[in-house]
């Protein structure tokens, strides 16, 4: 029951393609009507909920998707590839996105773990690290429709929303993406943090020994523990997110060489080169093309 009146606030709420602000920071509603395919984008730290329709993500060459029955939860950036593939005019997708902010999941993470000691919570051995699919329990059920409950008053929102939110971050940690959340924002979160560190410096040369240093790890280690967290060697890493960043900067109308520059490139020939090795396209091809999916991940 709880689940049909999370949908019917959504379905009530957005009238509209696209992502519509809830009033509760970091979290917003959205739906597509259009069929779009898997296309470049970054999922920063974040859980995403469908409340109708099918959504799908492709990650290092593997494609997941996900409905009413379970919830993504991504605790680190990732460069993945998503879309909407079944969305129709008859049958829109329609979703919740919520932020997951570094700060208060740390403090809850930190928290439990001292209460509860061992994480007694594990995720699915087949599932990378940095991408979990979980079931929607009843603490993660409960805790949404609180949280959106809201949006019927403003004056609600305002101080009762981030009440409202933490409690839904402690429903994530306890429930099937507890572990990998866990992992990500808890003590020992080496890779998390370097994944953090490389995001905020994608326009910069990087090596792969400063990163490992930001994780206190040789780069044998970091190279292991990261492509489990991952999927990908940070090499590949690294690259598909600035790949993915420029892909969705040129959707979102800058030129080519604006955004090969903005993600670190300063060679345009081998940014195209890469652009075309990864994408089957050259950059000024993807340009002229309509890619939503980049817009709305």
């Amino acid at each position: 029951m709880s689940k049909e009146q999370i949908r019917h606030l959504v379905e009530k709420s957005v009238h509209e393609d696209g992502l519509m602000d809830t009033g509760v920071a970091g979290v917003k509603l959205f739906r597509a009507s259009d069929p779009v395919p898997c296309a470049p984008a970054v999922y920063e730290p974040s859980v995403i909920a469908i409340v109708k329709g099918v959504k799908e993500a492709v990650l290092d060459g593997k494609r997941y998707a996900y409905d009413s029955s379970q919830y993504m939860c991504c605790p680190i950036s990732m460069p993945v590839e998503a879309g909407t593939p079944a969305a129709s005019h008859e049958t829109p997708l329609l979703g919740i996105y919520i932020s997951l902010d570094t700060r208060v999941m740390t403090e809850l993470t930190i928290e439990l773990e001292s209460v509860a000691g061992t994480s007694r919570l594990h995720s699915d051995p087949a599932m990378p690290q940095g991408f979990t699919l979980a079931r929607w329990d009843d603490g993660f059920t409960e805790a949404l429709l609180r949280l959106l409950q809201l949006s019927q008053s403003p004056a609600d929102t305002t101080v009762l929303g981030e009440g409202r939110l933490r409690e839904l971050y402690y429903a994530i940690l306890k429930g099937d993406a507890g572990s990998a959340a866990r992992r990500a924002f808890g003590v020992g979160n080496e890779i998390a943090r370097a994944i953090r560190y490389l995001s905020t410096r994608l326009s910069e040369p990087v090596t792969i020994e400063e990163i490992a240093d930001q994780a206190g790890m040789s780069r044998a280690v970091f190279h292991r523990k990261f492509k489990q967290a991952t999927t990908m060697s940070p090499l590949q890493f690294i690259k598909a997110m600035r790949l993915n960043h420029a892909a969705m900067k040129i959707a979102g109308g800058k030129t080519v060489n604006e955004a090969a520059l903005d993600v670190g490139y300063v060679s345009p020939s081998q940014f195209s080169r890469e652009f075309k090795r990864m994408y089957g396209q050259s950059p000024r091809q993807w340009g002229q093309a309509a890619h939503p999916s980049a817009r709305l991940a």
